[in-house]
């Protein structure tokens, strides 16, 4: 079943046991979209399964460059505000979108923030796949209930 939380808000998470907090908004459909935008130009597209000539699937390094591009794309539209982030000096430092970049370069952030935050959307809409209609018809996907009739019925008048 798929689980909507309505009337959501941004919300604090805890990274790294609580040494960093984030504030952020949640993930939506509309961010989403404004993240392809963002994205649209600047990171190389992903090859689909198969377009190599020898049918090869793209290469890893690829995927981990789109993926990385995704997630600090995302952050940089959710995150509101943070506790815990400091300059070399260890002084506090507001957001900004060097200090997100900055931030998730730092793999054990990239990995909690992609797992908190990204992965659930993600998940979410991979469930929505397989709630959808198919292309062809809301019945075509359906199994027949009943056995087909043997002989065609009477007609009421042929009696």
């Amino acid at each position: 079943m798929l689980q909507l939380k309505i009337g959501r808000v941004p919300e604090w998470i805890d990274l790294l046991g609580g040494a960093i907090r984030l504030h952020v908004a949640p993930l939506t459909s509309a961010i989403m979209m404004a993240v392809k935008s963002d994205l649209a130009g600047k990171v190389k597209a992903l090859p689909k399964a198969g377009d190599a000539e020898d049918g090869t699937p793209p290469a890893e390094g690829l995927i981990n460059e789109w993926h990385v591009a995704l997630v600090k794309a995302i952050a940089a539209r959710v995150v509101l505000d943070w506790e815990g982030v400091g300059d070399e000096e260890g002084n506090p430092v507001g957001v900004t979108p060097a200090g997100i970049d900055a931030l998730l370069d730092l793999h054990k952030v990239f990995g909690e923030f992609d797992a908190r935050v990204v992965a659930p959307y993600l998940m979410v809409q991979s469930e929505k796949k397989d709630l959808s209609p198919l292309p062809n018809g809301t019945s075509a996907g359906a199994t027949a209930t009943a056995m087909p009739a043997k002989a065609s019925a009477k007609s009421a008048r042929g009696r």
